[in-house]
């Protein structure tokens, strides 16, 4: 269960209502056609096991709480043993600390029964140090602060590899510096920056790091290598993830302490829907928590993977048992545990990896679609995998996630799955072609309806849909419910009409699209029946 040092707002409960009303124009051209063959899909991901962390004698903070930013060091560990998994990870502590570490990556071992005391551990190979010590101003607000690392070998006039630093609060309306870069070795860090990212606020920039190909850098972006951005709970910077292309190494070595970065190409960056906009991700909620984001890669195929808390269904502010915080007093009473956090909250929550095709960021950036424009074409839902998943409506379940593109390898950490330490979860990505055909189901708009009414479903995002594609609404125990005047608008997008019949029974059910051929694919537990 969360604690409320996470959640502290002041954001109007009663948003909830207005978000129910609103009617916007749709964006035209958004969810093209995809190319299975240059794609990841979620079956291409095969679950190896997950590690422990080590902990320091005596140490207070350490890893507990921690993991919410990790990067993968392939000239890590080089005395390591010949296992199959060399390189190292530096990782994020404790986040209220943001002390920063060097991992080995041990053997991931699976254990049915969720023990993790049968895990192998890893090992220190650098202790966890402050990189950031005198760079970044906190507010002292309270609430978690976000951070993430990112391993980058020389670059233009530099003389060593570095690690870049992104660096944000939970609370942040006003615009601070949010990036710098230190050396790989923690007790002579010589970090560098702060620096700003442009025009942009913070609630789009600071919270995930990652690396683009240099070739495909190079083609799309002007050689801007780095990407960053965030995903602020309450849609403060959009209704959903954002992504942005930047290269401080072209603006100086190092640009100067305190200077805006202007070389930036924004690849996805979504509208506020609460302000009247459907330019956002498919199915989003206000109560999502995307936490980490990486490039995957496996021979000629691709994709850009986003990791996080996924809220289902309806949202609202206030508490997790359906109580809305009001705008004004009287305010209601604090309910019972496990109710008793007032924040964003949604009908439910799966652990999930979004999936979206670079094909659809170069086109945003070549302007020739806007960064609102792209959507996911699939989602995997990790929740089987994790550890600690002990409440329905548990949030903040996974942290940072960092890919070794040599062994195919994608890292994810998952919040407090060892006790209050982090656990290192591990997949491997299938190499050759794509074998994918059937459709796939990424997101659905909106995603929740009252019985006995008809809502219109105006973006079902995806792939691999087919005309006369059928949609169905579908729980155990529960008469499946068919859709009406279903339209494939492209291979990414349906728009369809779901009538509910009266009584139809309340809760999260899934959402599949069956194409003529007898394919199909399942979103789980996508649209809430009121």
């Amino acid at each position: 269960m969360i604690t409320g040092r996470y959640l502290r707002e002041g954001i109007p409960g009663a948003l909830f209502v207005a978000l129910l009303l609103l009617t916007p124009v749709f964006v035209p051209g958004i969810n093209a056609a995809h190319d299975p063959a240059t794609l990841i899909w979620p079956e291409d991901l095969r679950y190896i096991g997950a590690f422990r962390v080590p902990q320091g004698a005596g140490e207070e903070y350490g890893w507990n709480y921690g993991g919410g930013g990790l990067a993968y060091c392939p000239a890590g560990d080089s005395a390591g043993p010949d296992d199959g998994y060399p390189g190292s990870l530096f990782g994020v502590g404790h986040d209220t600390r943001n002390e920063v570490c060097e991992i080995s990556i041990p053997v991931p071992k699976k254990s049915p029964e969720k023990v993790p005391s049968l895990l192998n551990t890893a090992g220190f190979l650098q202790p966890f140090t402050s990189i950031t010590s005198g760079v970044f101003a906190p507010s002292e607000d309270g609430a978690p602060l976000h951070m993430d690392l990112e391993y980058i070998p020389a670059r233009g006039s530099q003389k060593s590899p570095k690690i870049y630093i992104v660096w944000g609060e939970h609370m942040q309306f006003e615009q601070a510096c949010s990036h710098a870069w230190s050396e790989t070795v923690l007790s002579v860090p010589r970090t560098k920056g702060p620096w700003r990212i442009g025009n942009y606020p913070n609630f789009v920039t600071s919270d995930y790091l990652f690396s683009l190909p240099d070739a495909w850098a190079d083609a799309h972006t002007g050689g801007l290598s780095l990407v960053t951005g965030r995903f602020r709970d309450g849609s403060l910077g959009g209704s959903g993830p954002a992504l942005l292309a930047i290269g401080p190494w072209l603006e100086g070595n190092p640009p100067q302490r305190g200077a805006t970065l202007r070389k930036i190409v924004p690849l996805l960056m979504y509208e506020k829907g609460y302000e009247g906009s459907r330019r956002v991700m498919a199915g989003f909620t206000n109560a999502d928590e995307w936490s980490g984001g990486t490039w995957l890669s496996s021979g000629n195929r691709s994709a850009v993977a986003f990791v996080g808390t996924k809220g289902r269904g309806r949202w609202w502010y206030g508490f997790s048992n359906g109580i809305v915080w009001p705008d004004n007093p009287p305010y209601p009473p604090i309910p019972p545990p496990p109710n008793d956090d007032r924040g964003w909250w949604a009908s439910g929550f799966v652990t999930a990896i979004a999936f979206y095709d670079p094909a659809d960021l170069a086109a945003a950036a070549s302007r020739k679609i806007q960064p609102c424009q792209p959507q996911p074409y699939a989602e995997l839902v990790i929740d089987r995998h994790l550890y600690d998943v002990s409440w329905a409506k548990e949030k903040r379940r996974i942290g940072g996630a960092a890919f070794d593109p040599g062994r195919r390898i994608l890292y994810i950490a998952e919040f407090r799955g060892d006790g209050d330490r982090p656990l290192i979860h591990a997949w491997k990505i299938r190499a050759g072609p794509s074998t994918h055909s059937n459709p796939s189901v990424a997101g659905i708009s909106p995603s929740y309806g009252r019985s006995g009414t008809t809502t219109a479903i105006w973006n079902l995002a995806g792939a691999c849909f087919t005309p006369g594609a059928q949609v169905t609404l579908s729980k155990r125990g529960e008469s499946p419910v068919a859709a009406s005047a279903v339209q494939v608008v492209s291979g990414g997008r349906i728009r369809c009409r779901i009538s509910i019949p009266v009584n139809t029974a309340r809760g999260l059910w899934d959402v599949a699209v069956r194409n003529p051929d007898g394919s199909n694919g399942t979103i789980l537990k996508a649209f809430f029946v009121m």
